[in-house]
C-alpha cells in the first residue's frame, strides 16, 4: 500500500456551524497523526455554504497549532484569485511557524461562480497567466524572486513544496513541464485520469524539488463497519450533490434525490464519483489495490464523508487500520519537502 492522505473538505453539516467544522477538522488531524496518514490538505472554495475552508491558510495554521508532526497543506489554492507574493508570504509564514510540516498545492480553477470571482476582484482571465504566476510564486519561495527589488518576507529561502493540482491534460503538461508532483482530482472529475498521468510521466523533467515524477490520486472512500452503513454512508453523499450542483438553494427529499439520480440527468453526479470505494475495510482495502495501479498512483488521497462525524471519523481509521498505515508512515518520503 503506497502513503495514503486526507483531503478534508472541511464540510459544514446541516444545522451546524462553521466553527463546528474547524473543531471537526482539528479532531480528525489529531487521530490521523496518530494513524499514519502522510498529510492533509484543505480546498479553497468560495460562496458555498456547505465548505468552510474558504480561508484556507488561515485554517492550515489553526490545524498546524493544534498539531505536531502530520504535514499540511493546499489542496489547493486558487491562485488566479491572488497575488503571488501575498500566497508567498501567507506560505512562509506557515512554514516559518511549523517548519517542515507545509505543502503548497495549487490550482487554475476560481472556486466557485462568476459572481463570486468578481466579489474577490478578479477576472476570469486571471486564468490566463497561471504558468507565469506559478513561476514567479517558486521565485518568491526560493532565493531568485523574477521581480527585482521584490522579496517575500516570510517566504524567501523557505522552498515550500509545490504540487499541481488538475483534472486536465493542461494541468498535467505544466507540473510536467516545471518538475512538480501531479495531483489528480479523480475523486470528483475522473474522466482524464488516465491521459493525464500518462503525458505527466512521460514529459516530465527534473527539477531542483523533484528528481522522479511523483503522482497523488484522489479517491473517495466510505469505510464502515458493515457493507449496507458504507452504502449508505456513499448514497447520502450522491443526494448531497443533487442539492448543490441542482437545487440552487433547494432541499431535495431522498425521494426527489434518487429521482434525479436514476434520470439520464443524474448520470454526470453519478459519474463524479467513478472512483470511490465503499464497503466493510476489507472491501475499501481491496478496491483501492486495484485503483493504485489503474492511476499509476505513487500516494492516494482519499475523502470521506459520513453522515456523522463519529461515521467520517470511523471511516477513516478503518481505513488506516487495514492499510497499515503506521507502517508505511514510518517510511522515507519520495518527496523531498525542500
Amino acid at each position: 500500500m503506497v502513503p495514503i492522505s486526507i483531503l478534508d473538505l472541511a464540510h459544514v453539516a446541516k444545522g451546524a456551524t462553521p466553527r463546528d467544522s474547524f473543531d471537526a477538522s482539528v479532531t480528525l488531524a489529531k487521530h490521523a497523526e496518530e494513524w499514519g496518514y502522510r498529510r492533509i490538505w484543505y480546498a479553497e472554495h468560495h460562496n458555498m455554504s456547505t465548505i468552510a475552508s474558504s480561508a484556507t491558510s488561515v485554517l492550515i495554521g489553526h490545524i498546524a497549532a493544534h498539531t505536531d508532526t502530520i504535514r499540511l497543506g493546499s489542496g489547493g489554492i486558487m491562485l488566479p484569485n491572488h497575488a503571488p507574493l501575498t500566497i508567498a508570504e501567507q506560505f512562509g509564514t506557515l512554514e516559518t511557524l511549523h517548519p517542515g510540516r507545509i505543502d503548497l498545492g495549487l490550482g487554475r480553477a476560481p472556486g466557485s461562480d462568476q459572481n463570486t470571482v468578481r466579489a474577490l476582484r478578479r477576472d476570469m482571465s486571471s486564468a490566463d497567466s497561471f504558468p507565469q504566476d506559478v513561476q514567479e510564486l517558486q521565485g518568491f519561495l526560493g532565493n531568485q524572486s523574477v521581480i527585482p527589488g521584490v522579496e517575500a518576507t516570510p517566504g524567501k529561502g523557505t522552498y515550500v513544496p509545490l504540487y499541481m493540482l488538475g483534472s486536465s491534460l493542461f494541468g498535467a503538461k505544466l507540473a510536467a513541464a516545471l518538475g512538480l508532483p501531479y495531483s489528480f482530482a479523480s475523486h470528483f472529475a475522473p474522466n482524464a485520469l488516465e491521459d493525464a498521468v500518462a503525458t505527466y510521466r512521460r514529459e516530465f523533467r527534473p527539477s531542483a524539488q523533484l528528481a522522479e515524477p511523483y503522482v497523488i490520486a484522489g479517491v473517495n472512500v466510505f469505510a464502515a463497519d458493515t457493507n449496507d452503513v458504507a452504502q449508505q454512508q456513499f448514497r447520502a453523499v450522491q443526494r448531497q450533490r443533487v442539492t448543490q450542483l441542482i437545487g440552487r438553494g433547494r432541499e431535495f427529499s431522498d425521494e426527489e434525490a434518487d429521482t434525479v439520480l436514476d434520470s439520464p440527468s443524474g448520470q454526470q453526479i453519478l459519474n463524479m464519483s467513478k472512483y470511490s470505494a465503499a464497503g466493510t475495510p476489507d472491501e475499501v482495502k481491496s478496491y483501492l489495490d486495484e485503483f493504485i495501479p489503474h492511476a499509476d498512483a505513487d500516494e492516494l488521497i482519499v475523502a470521506c464523508q459520513g453522515r456523522t462525524m463519529e461515521e467520517w471519523l470511523r471511516s477513516f481509521e478503518l481505513l488506516a487500520d487495514v492499510s497499515g498505515l503506521a507502517d508505511v508512515s514510518s517510511a522515507p518520503s519520495s518527496v523531498p519537502a525542500g
